[in-house]
């Protein structure tokens, strides 16, 4: 029987109201901060832009601020800053207002992923990391589902005067969010037998730029990020240039996708942890899965065929492409935390999480650039970069250390002792 982590009901609990958060303005985030502000669609946009590509550069603060102060401490501070911005909103509406929040708020939105991984190494070991990954999946999924049809009732009951309740909402959400997490309790690190203590880093992150296994598998991570950018960026364009599908394909494969995440995503992960499948092994199958759903496109856009038949394809695709994401992401998730050393994990994990942030800054410019040259292009790019990732991921299995591989530790038996014969 797996190990139950002391408070995972309440962090669980605190993950999934922080996701109706987000989904209650991150589907309408333009709309949403111009009715708040009351600043034109240009301006909010604008400050968005800038705020975002600023929030990446302290990713690296944040990972170094975990190592320093603990995941716990800094993921409670985050959720605190997150509540008093949007509980702000409502009243930033002269420009420099709105930029100072939006600039407070985005730089913890963006370190957020960095430092809620590095508190599921904290409070986790094993084979309880893999199952809290897929939980906060599923619980993510559901969430910002759950979140995007309640500030649609809100809208319909209020009007557009609903984002300002809905601002505040969202603040009661983070804050209730974080009072649920602070119950966790992490677990003792591992004590140094040669010092007798926890002990810290000798190095920053020089000691993650040394560190080549790592690396290697952050670039992989890039790869595979790639194809997690693909239904929200590329799926869209290709169905209404390519295939001249109507737009209301992508609200299906979308409804799927969430449906599918939120319903069967820790189930499957179970199954996968339950078979003793090597971490590496079991995110190489779900990029493989990728480079499938990747194939299925661009024989779906050379056949072309009639519409229905292009619905059912579709939806197959989808399918195939949700399970991918449902195997990789909690084995991809679990080995990037515990491959990264215990005295500096935040760093580690920052410099993991910037391949997500990286993937998801050019995925529009490098899929809109190539679906212009052809609608298949950007699929086989991708296929590429999935299968590169999936090969990278078994190469790098033997450099790994063996807890990240493993989700629990092989068991081993003793060499047989030979039995003398009897005289």
């Amino acid at each position: 029987m797996e190990t139950r982590v002391a408070g995972e009901r309440a962090l669980l609990t605190g993950i999934g109201i922080s996701a109706v958060g987000i989904g209650m303005y991150v589907p309408f985030s333009l709309v949403f901060f111009h009715h708040v502000t009351g600043l034109s669609f240009a301006l909010v946009g604008l400050v968005m832009t800038v705020t975002g590509v600023a929030g990446l550069t302290v990713m690296p603060l944040a990972g170094s601020a975990v190592d320093r102060f603990g995941a716990k401490r800094v993921n409670l501070v985050l959720y605190g800053i997150r509540a008093l911005g949007f509980a702000l909103y409502p009243f930033a509406g002269p420009l420099p207002a709105f930029a100072a929040v939006a600039l407070v708020t985005a730089l913890a939105d963006r370190s957020f992923s960095v430092v809620q991984q590095s508190l599921i190494g904290e409070v986790a070991r094993g084979a309880a990391r893999d199952r809290l990954q897929a939980s906060t999946r599923a619980l993510q999924n559901a969430g910002m589902g759950a979140g995007a049809l309640l500030v649609s009732g809100v809208l319909a009951l209020w009007g557009t005067g609903g984002f300002t309740y809905t601002a505040w909402g969202n603040a009661l959400a983070f804050a209730l969010a974080g009072l649920l997490v602070s119950r966790v309790r992490p677990v003792r690190p591992v004590r140094d037998t040669a010092t007798g203590s926890a002990g810290r880093a000798p190095a920053g992150y020089r000691m993650v730029l040394r560190d080549r296994p790592f690396l290697g598998l952050t670039a992989a991570n890039f790869l595979t990020a790639l194809g997690y950018s693909a239904l929200s960026v590329l799926f869209p364009l290709y169905l209404s240039t390519w295939l001249a599908a109507p737009d209301s394909l992508t609200g299906a494969a979308f409804t799927v996708n969430t449906v599918l995440c939120a319903g069967v995503g820790v189930l499957i992960a179970g199954r996968v942890r339950r078979s003793g499948a090597r971490r590496t092994r079991s995110a190489a199958l779900g990029a493989l899965l990728f480079a499938a759903a990747f194939v299925g496109q661009i024989v779906l856009g050379t056949l072309r065929p009639g519409q229905s038949v292009t619905l059912v394809a579709l939806l197959v695709i989808v399918v195939v492409y949700t399970l991918g994401e449902l195997v990789h992401s909690p084995s991809g998730g679990a080995l990037s935390v515990s491959a990264a050393p215990e005295p500096v994990r935040g760093r580690y994990l920052a410099t993991y999480q910037l391949s997500y942030s990286l993937a998801s800054a050019l995925a529009p410019s490098l899929f809109t650039s190539l679906l212009a040259v052809d609608g298949r292009l950007p699929w086989a790019v991708l296929t590429v970069a999935a299968l590169g990732a999936a090969l990278a991921l078994v190469r790098l299995e033997p450099h790994l250390p063996a807890e990240a591989v493993h989700a629990e530790p092989p068991v081993t038996t003793a060499p047989r002792t030979p039995v003398p014969a009897a005289a």
